[in-house]
């Protein structure tokens, strides 16, 4: 089936890649982009949206294409208008080829070159131009066999080697897979202000197919594209977006009505709220980030699901025993940065933006953090320690660690509902496995 696209779906798609680079995650750049352009529920969304994370996943791979073009050591040494127009275009041009139809080919390349003039410079628009006409008959082959294993998987070729080392070529190719296939809208009902029933029953009403998560029966999953901005129940918070391992980290640490939890690096709040809701709204949340976009988006959350016992700290989370004071906390929840390779099936861009030497760095903070956490919590608290990463260095690496420092912290043992972690008493959450985000999880005691 051949599609057609105007120069219009051109510009629109190169205003989101190029908002994707300045605004994450990728998809709200693209909901931002969509609805402005008046994309969002019509004709062409779900194609476009399709568009936008084929291009996200091969991004890295597109990058290559455009370098040996444009004959440059790296994409990032051109103006970033310039780079979205040329990534959209080799998607279009090269791997699309046979997909696409363009109602004007000419028309197509004059009016994107015009608009890069209008944003940028007028020799932008002619440099795109006649980078144009060479895309029109570019092929792409790989060179190598890892470049062939990046081409079929959409992975870069370190995490493919990385993950087979982990788990065997034969589980590795599996989770690859899973990884490149489209996951539904996950939602986690806020019973605070609505029943499981009549979220689903709204959402059937709005024509959608739900399926209630075996694991967290309040996480509800259905096929999308689905508009947020004109969601009733989502206005109302009666529900937020959260995966369902993501949900499950707070029921894992069990905060108790009238009970101090210190939520480490909370922002934009999903478990900071789900924290509050199993406390019936009793007792306080400390709640800890350091980014001021997401702590005020953190703040409409927070106000949309009638929240009322979060104090939030725009602080660094390491200086919490500092700020709060040591063994005050009853439960600490670390959702620690870390790398987020596991939400790479949500989150395309990801795969080419994470590298490992960035790994290193996040360790680093994590076991910091981790010995913050140890400072906070009372003899007889508990801390979550969780990642949405699969290496091992963040996860299991961190807690041999610490165990290793403070014998009076000990691993509390998880043994359900997902797959054991590589330490006796950890878990892990895998995508191939559990049709969920890829999550580790420990949970620790001071003794």
């Amino acid at each position: 089936m051949l599609i057609r696209l105007r120069a219009r779906e051109w510009l629109v798609l190169i205003e989101a890649v190029k908002l994707a680079e300045e605004i994450k995650p990728s998809q709200h750049a693209k909901r931002i982009v969509f609805k402005k352009y008046g994309v969002l529920g019509s004709a062409y969304d779900r194609l476009l949206t399709a568009i936008f994370y084929d291009l996200m996943k091969r991004q890295g791979i597109i990058d290559k294409v455009l370098s040996r073009i444009v004959n440059v050591t790296s994409p990032y040494i051109l103006d970033p208008w310039l780079r979205a127009a040329l990534r959209v275009t080799i998607e279009l041009l090269v791997f699309r080829k046979k997909r696409i139809k363009h109602i004007d080919i000419g028309r197509v390349k004059n009016e994107v070159a015009s608009y890069l003039s209008e944003k940028t410079h007028p020799y932008v628009g002619m440099f795109y131009w006649r980078v144009f006409n060479k895309l029109l008959d570019f092929k792409y082959k790989p060179e190598s066999e890892i470049e062939k294993l990046e081409l079929k998987f959409l992975l870069p070729s370190w995490f493919i080697r990385k993950m087979q080392s982990l788990l065997g070529e034969y589980e590795a190719k599996r989770l690859f897979e899973a990884l490149n296939r489209c996951p539904p809208i996950s939602i986690r009902v806020n019973r605070l202000k609505a029943s499981v029933n009549e979220v689903i029953e709204e959402l059937k009403r709005e024509g959608k197919n739900v399926k209630v998560s075996l694991v967290v029966p309040t996480v509800l999953k259905f096929k999308g594209p689905y508009d947020f901005d004109k969601s009733r129940l989502y206005r109302e918070g009666k529900f937020v977006i959260q995966e369902e391992a993501a949900a499950l980290a707070s029921i894992i640490l069990n905060p108790q009505p009238n009970e101090i939890v210190v939520d480490m690096c909370a922002a934009p709040g999903g478990k900071t709220i789900h924290m509050a809701e199993l406390m019936n709204n009793k007792g306080v949340i400390y709640a800890f980030d350091i980014d001021k976009l997401r702590v005020k988006r953190m703040r409409e959350l927070i106000k949309r699901t009638g929240v009322s016992i979060v104090k939030i700290y725009l602080e660094d989370a390491r200086d919490a025993p500092n700020i709060l004071g040591e063994n005050i906390a009853d439960k600490v929840m670390l959702d620690a940065p870390c790398s987020s390779d596991g939400t790479m099936a949500k989150n395309p861009e990801l795969r080419w933006r994470i590298h490992e030497e960035k790994v290193e760095e996040l360790v680093r903070l994590q076991y910091e953090l981790l010995v913050a956490a140890i400072r906070l919590v009372k003899r007889g608290g508990r801390i979550l320690y969780c990642t949405c990463s699969m290496f091992k260095e963040e996860d299991e690496g961190i807690i041999e660690r610490i165990l290793k420092a403070y014998p009076n912290v000990k691993i509390v043992p998880l043994e359900k509902p997902y797959s054991p972690g590589f330490i006796q008493g950890t878990m892990r959450a895998w995508p191939h496995k559990h049709h969920t985000i890829g999550f580790f999880y420990a949970l620790l005691e001071k003794r």
